[in-house]
Order: C-alpha cells, then structure tokens, then sequence
C-alpha cells in the first residue's frame, strides 16, 4: 500500500506545530519523526545496513515479505527494494511504519534508513558491522542473531 503525501495532509501537519514558520529547502523539519530535519540526497552505506537489518528482523519473526507488508500495512514492492535494492531511498512512512512494527526508536530507524541527518556517528558505526557480520542466508545463525540482537539494543537507545 503507498500513500501520497497530499496537500491536506501537509496542511494537518503544519498546524500540529503551531505557529511555526513553514519552509522549503534541502532540510525540513517534521514533527512526526520527533522533530528530526528531513534530508534529501543520495543513499549511503548505511542503506545496506538498512536493508539487512529489516531482512534479519522479518526472518527473525518468521515473516515472508508478504506477511510483514500486510502485518506492517506497507507496501510489497517497497520491502524487496529495500531488502534487496542498496540504492533504493525508502519512503518515509515505510520507515516509520517499519519502526512501530519492529518497536525500535524511529530518530534511529531514520537516521539507519538515510532519510534523516547524522546524529548518532556511534548507530553508523555499528550498522556498518553489522551489515559486515550479516550475511543473507535461509535461516538465522548464531552468530547473525547475535549480530541482530546487539545491534537492536544500539538502535534502541535513545539520543
């Protein structure tokens, strides 16, 4: 399922935050990822990191990609660009969908996904090894649980 992003939906949103200006920009502050400034740009290593920690966790629920597209009401086509795509941006409800779904903070799933401004260099540097020591197989190793299990409790810290 994808949802556009309408006109209301920026109108509601604008006046959630009150008497704020509202702008436009490379960076632009959004109060539903807590405040967080929103970036454009390309994709960096943290995608892949990405992309292997949504992988992992899914195999981790014992979910197929259709069953964590119908459990976390986003979009199919959207899960495999993001498993298997490292170039693919994804959208921003995605994330935050993928964030309430697997319960981890949504400042760091952001941040991990590319999609906010680095604030937390210790999350990028454990993604990358974690991207490192994981490695797409049928089921979980040890070693890759671990892996998972060490890296969700770095990107469940709050900043």
């Amino acid at each position: 399922m994808k949802v556009e992003i309408t006109r209301d939906w920026c109108l509601k949103m604008a006046m959630l935050e009150g008497d704020s200006e509202i702008g436009a920009g490379l960076v632009a502050i959004d109060p539903v990822f807590e405040g967080n400034p929103m970036v454009t740009g390309s994709s960096d290593d943290r995608s892949v990191a990405f992309g292997r920690f949504v992988r992992l966790m899914r195999r981790n629920h014992g979910l197929s990609i259709e069953k964590l597209a119908d459990d976390a009401a986003v979009d199919v086509a959207e899960l495999v660009s993001i498993e298997d795509d490292t170039h693919h941006k994804p959208e921003v409800r995605t994330v935050y969908q993928l964030a309430n779904f697997f319960k981890v903070p949504r400042p760091n799933l952001m941040q991990l996904a590319g999609l906010t401004i680095q604030h937390n260099n210790r999350l990028n540097d454990e993604a990358a090894r974690f991207a490192a020591r994981s490695d797409p197989v049928v089921a979980l190793t040890e070693e890759e649980r671990a892996a998972l299990e060490a890296f969700v409790a770095v990107l469940s810290e709050q900043s």
